[in-house]
């Protein structure tokens, strides 16, 4: 990626247990729904900061923030737990996700530290809104409007948020595919 440009974001990588309950939750609640095209399993995670286009040089310096911010938080695996279902936005949704609790505030906590530094690299332009921890699951296709329909809530699942990834995201007509360019590992507190 040295000279070449590429789409950036900073996620956290869901365990296997969380994706598959994802899985299991959404074909339970939306059958065969028209007009939404399913995020496969092993791309569902939670986006922290999406940096958008970046050029080559920039990989290093944005991985070094990332370090920063993730070292000023603690580095610690925050607690989460799957919440309820929400269209987003609500008025005209473009995507299906589903909550993500993060009892603690370790999650907040670690993407505000990583937002900063990240910002202070003038990478990344938070939005004006609360950060709003979710994973999308399903996107609204092109031309199709939804209503957006009370979805019954996934089955509780606790985890931890183990680990958090910088991505790059190629995009290709059936979505997007991502590659994983560093990965930093969390640390659960003990027991």
């Amino acid at each position: 990626m040295s000279g070449e440009r590429a789409r950036l974001f900073v996620a956290l990588e869901l365990p296997a247990a969380a994706r598959e309950a994802l899985v299991g939750w959404r074909r339970q609640a939306l059958g065969d729904a028209p007009g939404l095209r399913l995020v496969a399993a092993g791309s569902l995670h939670l986006t922290l900061c999406f940096l958008g286009w970046q050029e080559g040089p920039a990989l290093e310096p944005i991985a070094a923030a990332c370090e920063r911010g993730l070292a000023a938080a603690g580095r610690h695996a925050p607690p989460l737990a799957t919440g309820t279902p929400v269209w987003l936005p609500k008025r005209r949704p473009a995507v299906l996700a589903v909550g993500i609790e993060d009892p603690t505030g370790g999650l907040a906590q670690a993407w505000q530290s990583l937002a900063a530094e990240l910002a202070g690299g003038g990478w990344f332009a938070p939005e004006g809104r609360p950060f709003l921890p979710h994973v999308t699951v399903a996107r609204v296709g092109r031309g199709t409007r939804v209503r957006a329909s009370e979805l019954p809530a996934p089955a509780r699942l606790e985890f931890p948020g183990e680990e958090v990834v910088l991505y790059r995201s190629m995009l290709i007509p059936t979505g997007a595919r991502y590659e994983a360019l560093r990965t930093w590992a969390l640390e659960r507190e003990a027991a």
